[in-house]
């Protein structure tokens, strides 16, 4: 965009002086006049030597200087202006086979409480095969950051050219003491700047062989710079960008493509404080910008100038409004940054990639893939790391809307509509403050069809191998068998059909390695819509209404029953066997006691016992209610008497190998 910008000033520049003298013979007098428009419209203007070549159609201007009548100013110089091949195939017209400026200066003053002044300079800028206007639009009124663009934009709709080129473009920025941070200023410097095939309000490319930028904050030592090398775009429409400062365009809804492609890289930072970092390249595909969800003009009207009182709340939620209406007003097809380094002091940070793409507002996937650092206990490493539906737009306005209040669990779980999942995949980091890694192989979870701000719909799904530490519950019988690590695999999913009134939990799954696993179906009937409430008191009331449903549970042995009988031998002074006939003894002598009151689960606890009899074994149980039993009814009865809850089941038990 800049480099747009600075070719349509220089080519406006040429164009402001009169194109139309460039095939007469009174040069001089032409010239003159144009000069004179500037000064009447109040503002400087002076020229040197004009001279005229009629064989080769070839006119040169040496000497050019002007600055706007407008405040703050607009300074133009250049050493000389030549067109060659000059002609004017219509009357409001003028071409040229190339016009070439050399040695130019722009020093644009802003406002004060932005940057104080940046000033442009090119050793020549060439355009060739040029068609413009006669004579160039007026300069405006105001040398403001929205009315420059506007006017720089509308001058490249309206000019032809094959190509544009310099072979170099520096600056330097100064920035104002009222600006965040304080006075300071940089440089910067632009090499092999190219812009081909512009017509009709589109560029075919832009592309910059490389930017260098320094920036210094006054009376600090260090110093920040950048280097960015093969800056490139393509299929740029300069009407779709201008739409955004034209206040006449709020009202256009239609999203209009501004670039096909954007790509760098590598881009290199460093600073004296010993940043260094190094991206090798982004891309930026589908740019697409609505106008009235991008209006910047009433954007920066709302934004207060330096010094002063803070808006209030009703204002700070306008502003945040605005931007959010921002976000919606830009869609893009696919963003990435591939390959960044850093140095730390535990050693080096990389990471591989980072993707999204954004439309209405929201980020559909937000990827970070192939983080590999060092923490003082050891590696750190995220194969990937992803949040799916990220709705930028309504989170700015949910905090908007809760920064004048005081936060409040309601809030936070306003906040879960707004996105739909996360997903971290291949995991490795050291375990509490140990030397030993957890390794994460997957962790997915997702929630959607939302009740009011409660989700009615989640899954979460795990594998993961965690080390196992003799100080945690129960690592103690784990490690005697000779176990290290722990390999754990999650599955579990809810779901809430409003039409049945039904809630279930299913899948539910979990294998822990070599012990055991588990597999469950787990329901719930006539549970209202109104459970799903964020206020405590209804969503009691509401539970009262609940029954229990079937329960499915399926139990594989996959060695935890003898790593069990073997803990409870060491507890008790028995060995292995010992152990395994005394759990037995338990569970019958127990069964034999409930036989009479629930003759179901005395059957059960029989097949319990053939389970621990054999290793290796499948349990199924399945638990049917016998009529309608209120869900917290049964709770209460499971904490008081266990035995009376499981007599509201009736109750089917087998075992499988």
């Amino acid at each position: 965009m800049l480099v747009g910008l600075v070719a349509a000033a220089i080519l406006a520049t040429a164009g402001f002086f009169g194109f139309e003298f460039f095939l007469q013979h009174r040069a001089d007098r032409e010239v003159e006049a144009a000069f004179e428009q500037i000064r009447a419209a109040g503002g400087k203007a002076s020229h040197g030597k004009v001279s005229f070549d009629l064989l080769s159609r070839t006119t040169t201007v040496a000497d050019i200087a002007a600055e706007s009548a407008a405040q703050p100013p607009l300074r133009v110089k250049i050493a000389s202006v030549t067109v060659s091949g000059g002609s004017q195939p219509e009357a409001a017209r003028f071409a040229a086979d190339s016009i070439e400026a050399i040695d130019i200066e722009v020093g644009v003053d802003m406002p004060a409480e932005t940057i104080a002044r940046v000033t442009y300079r090119l050793p020549r800028i060439t355009a060739k095969g040029y068609s413009g206007p006669a004579s160039a639009q007026r300069l405006p009124a105001s040398t403001s950051f929205i009315e420059l663009y506007r006017f720089g934009f509308a001058q490249l709709a309206s000019i032809t050219a094959a190509s544009v080129t310099a072979p170099s473009l520096t600056g330097t920025i100064r920035f104002s003491a009222a600006m965040p941070g304080g006075s300071g200023g940089g440089d910067f410097a632009y090499s092999g700047l190219a812009m081909q095939g512009i017509k009709d309000g589109k560029i075919a490319s832009t592309k910059v062989d490389g930017l260098v930028f320094n920036t210094q904050q006054a009376g600090k030592a260090e110093k920040l710079t950048v280097d960015v090398a093969n800056i490139a775009s393509y299929d740029i429409d300069v009407g779709a960008m201008a739409a955004i400062f034209d206040p006449q365009q709020a009202g256009d809804d239609q999203y209009r493509r501004a670039y096909r492609q954007i790509s760098a890289g590598p881009y290199i930072l460093t600073s004296g404080q010993g940043l260094n970092m190094r991206i090798e390249g982004t891309t930026i595909d589908d740019v697409e910008i609505k106008p009235s969800g991008l209006q910047l003009p009433a954007l920066l009207a709302m934004t207060p100038p330096a010094g002063a009182a803070p808006p209030t709340p009703e204002q700070a939620r306008e502003i945040i409004e605005k931007l959010a209406r921002l976000y919606e007003g830009v869609r893009i097809g696919n963003a990435e940054m591939r390959g960044l380094s850093a140095g730390t002091p535990q050693g080096p940070l990389t990471l591989a990639a980072i993707r999204l793409n954004l439309e209405n507002g929201k980020i559909g996937e937000l990827a970070f893939e192939g983080l590999d650092t060092h923490t003082p206990n050891g590696p750190f490493k995220v194969e990937r790391f992803a949040l799916k539906s990220l709705d930028i737009s309504n989170l700015m306005r949910m905090t908007g809307q809760f920064a004048a209040q005081k936060s409040s669990p309601d809030q936070a779980l306003a906040l879960l509509p707004l996105i739909e999942g996360a997903e971290v995949k291949g995991f490795v980091a050291p375990y509490r403050n140990t030397d030993k890694p957890i390794n994460i192989d997957t962790i997915k979870l997702d929630w959607g069809q939302f009740v009011g701000p409660i989700p009615s719909k989640a899954r979460l799904t795990a594998k993961m191998t965690s080390p196992i530490i003799a100080t945690e519950l129960g690592a103690q019988s784990l490690l005697a068998a000779g176990m290290e690590t722990l390999a754990i695999d999650f599955d579990l999913g809810a779901v809430w059909t409003e039409a049945s009134h039904t809630f279930v939990l299913e899948p539910v799954s979990l294998e822990l390695g070599s012990l055991l696993k588990v597999q469950a179906r787990l329901s719930a009937a006539n549970v209202p819509r109104g459970m799903f409430s964020i206020n405590p008191l209804q969503a009691a009331t509401m539970a009262a209404q609940i029954e229990a449903g079937t329960i499915e549970l399926t139990l594989r042995d996959l060695g935890g029953a003898d790593v069990a009988i073997a803990q409870y031998g060491r507890s008790q002074n028995l060995g292995r066997d010992a152990a395994r006939q005394a759990i037995i003894a338990s569970i019958r002598d127990s069964s034999q006691k409930t036989a009479t009151a629930n003759p179901d689960a005395a059957a059960a606890a029989e097949t319990l016992a053939r389970f621990v009899e054999t290793p290796g074994q499948t349990l199924i149980i399945k638990l049917t209610p016998l009529g309608k039993v209120p869900a917290l009814q049964l709770i209460q009865l499971l904490k008081s008497d266990p035995l009376a809850a499981l007599a509201q089941f009736r109750i089917e038990a087998s075992t499988a190998l």
